[in-house]
């Protein structure tokens, strides 16, 4: 029996791994503005969330059998959904939807469903780097220089900081090689391929290449001739220390399910709490070049959480801008001059140079 969800503008807005690492951080900030819903495998473990903030909690595991019905506002989901049932179940319902878990070759996969089964509602496909926060920076910037020509993204992953599992799932790809728009051409790259030292807030920061899905998205969207991103870590030792990993071939003979906890081991923290960091350049067609510091003092949950929040702001309507039925990307926003100052209002510190 397929899961059945139906629209209703009066109903809650369902988030589907609502008291995970980033859901936790999404229901505490979407609970300002709307009744909520909370679903995932072990509803026991959100309750006291769903107490604390007024929710409903209910089950619903991705990856069992028993079917899930509801009538929900809209749907943000915040765990893998490997099967699309997520997304499917509000494609027929009709329900506006943001997905911010999607690693590249699975937000392609969504594209190709919402084309064969067009949506009659939002459907927001906001899973680049940080619920698509860099993505929307790049949009804000390209808008100041009239259109990018450039954007390279640069992120700096705090150690010491909380991470869920899903949150460390690119470490499950760091063995196969992907595709990048590079001055206009599609190429093969290897993952951490590419390393070098970037400035990111003031830190000197080793980086290399990773298979994000704004890598695929920003030429689509923003006409952009190339698109990079790259990631390192709040300790050069420890992309150094990665990056030696990968010299051994660990990546490529290490795949499969046999090695996904060593793999994921190497991130998933159940750290205090850290800095989010990410850097942005945006290089126009007429040379001009823009450069924006994302800070979050409040962690890279919380940073993804309120790219979540903003899309799912987009999908209501809610953002300024009427919401039309379709598939689209973050840096497709209709008033890219409003993003900034949208993150500064969710205590995100931007700094424009």
């Amino acid at each position: 029996m397929d899961d059945d969800l139906h629209h209703d503008p009066d109903g809650p807005v369902l988030i589907v791994g609502g008291y995970g690492t980033v859901g936790t951080e999404l229901t505490r900030l979407a609970a300002r503005s709307w009744p909520l819903l909370l679903a995932g495998r072990t509803p026991g473990r959100g309750r006291a969330l769903a107490n604390e903030v007024g929710a409903a909690v209910r089950r619903w595991d991705l990856d069992a059998p028993e079917p899930f019905s509801a009538k929900p506002r809209a749907v943000v989901g915040t765990v893998n959904d490997p099967d699309d049932r997520v997304l499917r179940a509000a494609l027929r319902g009709g329900v506006p939807y943001v997905d911010i878990t999607r690693w590249t070759a699975r937000l392609q996969r969504a594209l190709a469903l919402t084309a064969v089964t067009p949506p009659t509602a939002p459907v927001l496909l906001s899973s680049g780097w940080m619920g698509g926060i860099g993505s929307l920076v790049a949009a804000a910037l390209a808008d100041r220089v009239g259109g990018a020509a450039a954007v390279e993204i640069a992120v700096r992953y705090d150690l010491r900081d909380r991470a869920g599992a899903d949150s460390v799932e690119f470490m499950d790809r760091l063995g196969l090689d992907y595709e990048v728009t590079e001055g206009g051409r599609r190429r093969l790259v290897t993952p951490l391929s590419g390393a070098g030292r970037v400035t990111i807030g003031g830190h000197r920061t080793m980086v290399a290449r990773i298979d994000t899905p704004e890598q695929f998205t920003l030429p689509l969207a923003l006409g952009a001739d190339t698109a990079v991103t790259r990631i390192g870590f709040s300790t050069n030792t420890s992309t150094a220390a990665l990056l030696a990993l990968k010299q051994t071939g660990f990546f490529r003979w290490g795949r499969g399910d046999r090695f996904r906890s060593l793999r994921r081991s190497l991130l998933h923290s159940p750290g205090e709490g850290g800095t989010a960091l990410m850097r942005v350049d945006v290089r126009g067609r007429n040379g001009q070049r823009r450069t924006a510091v994302v800070r979050d003092p409040a962690g890279q949950a919380h940073l993804t959480a309120v790219g979540a929040l903003l899309g799912l702001r987009r999908v209501l309507g809610e953002d300024g801008a009427a919401a039309s039925a379709g598939a689209s990307f973050p840096e497709s926003v209709p008033e890219p001059r409003l993003v900034l100052w949208a993150l500064e209002e969710a205590g995100v510190t931007v700094t424009v140079s």
